[in-house]
């Protein structure tokens, strides 16, 4: 049994804890209230606010592994990222557990083919930047032999309690037989990756010595437009097909001005404009992981928010 330190209680990090508990290791959740929605049995719970560098270091003692699996207000990357990664790479050199890290495909920028690990880093927004730079401070760190680092990466979440683009907003209506309404363009092909399977393969490169010093792309299904994915959601909730029109960008705007989540949607919004392709062989040749079935994934969706 060795011990693991989680940063960030979201769906990835809920499930990272339950798979790590499930093989018996000691598994320790921080989040800067130390409060349970779901209590799991044999996490540990502590409140911890994880930009100080010190404390963290402190809770990562002994750890065999330290997971960023941190979800800032999406909001505030620009501000509230930095100090956390920081701190992140600080525990990780002084405590020499593995940094593992959730991280997203907003650094490859707008792309015109399918992205693998080796596509650059080209950020064309805020939140790219943020995110590419948070791996080039840790891939060089690794480079120097300073600490362990690694980075998985997932293009938008499905799953119970994930917030994405197609998320338990869209899911809820079309299980009450409600048409629903998406962002950009609802048949431009998007890949859709599953929270368990970024835990599942979270945890295998925390613990592979292969996986360290470079980014892993989650297993992931082949792409789906966001009208296939309301209408394949259906078909697995055995409930009648529902109506998918494109939410006005007026609205978007509007609604804009009083949600600052809303407005930041603004400079990604290429992801659902043209087709924002992940592919995940790397991490399915080398680790043996496939992605969840389809099907499968979104009948867990179904049941979840019935």
């Amino acid at each position: 049994m060795s011990k693991h330190l989680i940063v960030g209680a979201g769906p990835v990090g809920t499930a990272t804890a339950r798979l790590l508990a499930a093989r018996g290791e000691e598994v320790t959740v921080a989040t800067r209230s130390g409060a349970s929605a779901a209590p799991l049995p044999g996490v540990r719970r502590i409140r911890l606010d994880a930009t100080d560098a010190t404390a963290l270091t402190e809770a990562a003692g002994g750890a065999a592994v330290l997971y960023n699996c941190a979800g800032p207000a999406y909001h505030r990357w620009a501000t509230d990222w930095p100090p956390l990664a920081a701190a992140l790479l600080v525990a990780a050199e002084r405590s020499g557990a593995v940094l593992a890290s959730v991280g997203n495909l907003y650094g490859y920028g707008a792309v015109t083919a399918p992205m693998t690990e080796e596509t650059p880093l080209n950020p064309n927004s805020v939140k790219g930047r943020v995110r590419a730079r948070m791996w080039q401070d840790a891939h060089a760190l690794h480079l120097a032999g300073r600490v362990r680092a690694t980075e998985i990466r997932s293009s938008d979440y499905l799953g119970p309690g994930a917030l994405s683009a197609i998320d338990a907003r869209v899911f809820g209506k079309a299980l009450a037989g409600r048409a629903v309404q998406v962002m950009r363009d609802p048949d431009t092909t998007h890949s859709w990756t599953y929270t368990e399977d970024a835990a599942r393969l979270l945890v295998t490169v925390g613990g592979d010595e292969r996986a360290w010093g470079r980014p892993w792309h989650v297993p992931t299904n082949e792409p789906r437009t966001q009208r296939e994915v309301v209408a394949d959601f259906c078909r697995a909730a055995g409930v009648p097909p529902v109506g998918v029109t494109r939410l006005p960008d007026a609205v978007l705007t509007a609604v804009g001005l009083f949600n600052p989540t809303v407005r930041a949607l603004k400079e990604t919004a290429y992801q659902l404009r043209s087709p924002f392709v992940m592919d995940s062989t790397a991490a399915r040749k080398t680790f043996g992981l496939e992605p969840t079935p389809w099907t499968e994934l979104l009948g867990a969706i179904a049941a979840a928010s019935r």
